[in-house]
This record gives structure tokens, sequence and C-alpha cells, in this order.
């Protein structure tokens, strides 16, 4: 009897190699509406930014700057818990970072709006707010029921 003896290709296993790898490795968690403030270093770390937290007596708020010019502010309460986000910058943010389990709720709801000139979208369990041009976007989003007590919306921008 004759083997013949067959090599996979190095090209191949490497590539599987990889592919196990990624899917092994846990996703990045982003500090999004109504999640944790303790993902707010992932953030930084995908914006490649600077973070600056100023402490207010109900609230404190992370400020994240990136050298894109893109700046997000997140909102956090006593609990540890992000109940607001407001960002601005030169273009669209990635609302499904900033709203996480909100975003799919956004999606819904904003199919029924209209999609020039700002976007407003007040539901019971989400505040959203967009508007701009290109080169200049801003907005903000929050849930209502999680703002902590004397907290006013207008805190949020």
């Amino acid at each position: 009897m004759t083997f013949i003896k067959q090599e996979v290709p190095r090209r191949s296993a490497v590539r599987t190699v990889a592919m196990v790898l990624v899917l092994a490795l846990p996703t990045i968690a982003f500090a999004a509406l109504g999640g944790g403030e303790g993902s707010i270093q992932a953030d930084q770390a995908q914006m490649r930014a600077s973070v600056r937290v100023t402490q207010a007596t109900a609230y404190a708020v992370h400020e994240l700057r990136a050298p894109t010019g893109h700046v997000v502010r997140e909102y956090v309460s006593p609990t540890g818990t992000v109940f607001g986000v407001a960002w601005q910058g030169p273009s669209k943010p990635d609302l499904k970072q900033l709203l996480g389990t909100h975003f799919d709720e956004l999606q819904s709801t904003s199919s029924t709006v209209r999609q020039r000139g700002p976007v407003v979208i007040n539901q019971p369990g989400l505040v959203f707010e967009m508007g701009g041009h290109p080169g200049a976007f801003a907005g903000r989003a929050y849930i209502p029921q999680l703002l902590p007590a004397g907290v006013q919306a207008d805190t949020i921008r």
C-alpha cells in the first residue's frame, strides 16, 4: 500500500486559526444608553479619544474628545447607569454604539419619521434628537425614567 501525504495549504490553516481566535475573543462592550459606566474606557479606545470627567451633584459627565473632531458626552447616574448621551462632530456618530439596546427602537420609530431635516422622537422610553448637515452634526438621547432626581432633560447637551 502506498500512502500519499497530503499537506493542508499553510494559508488555509492560518486562516482557520485566525477565525477560531476571532470567534473565541470576547466582544467589546460599549457604554451605551441604559448601560453601565464601566465600559466607557472601551469607548475611549474605540474613538482614540481623551476623556474628561466632570462631577455634578446628581451625576457625572464623561466627555470623550476624538482627534476626528467628534465629542461624545455620556451622563452617568450615581448608580453607574448611563442615562443620557450627547454628541457633536463632523459626521453622524455610530448610533448603534451610543444607543445600545435602544437602537432597534429608534430604527423602528424613525422609519415613520421624515428623513430630511432634524429628527425628534419622543417616546415614553426614549427621547432622541439629532440635526445638522455634513461637517456639523449634533444630537442627544436620554431615557426619561433614568434621569436622577432633580436632573432636568435640558442638562443633556
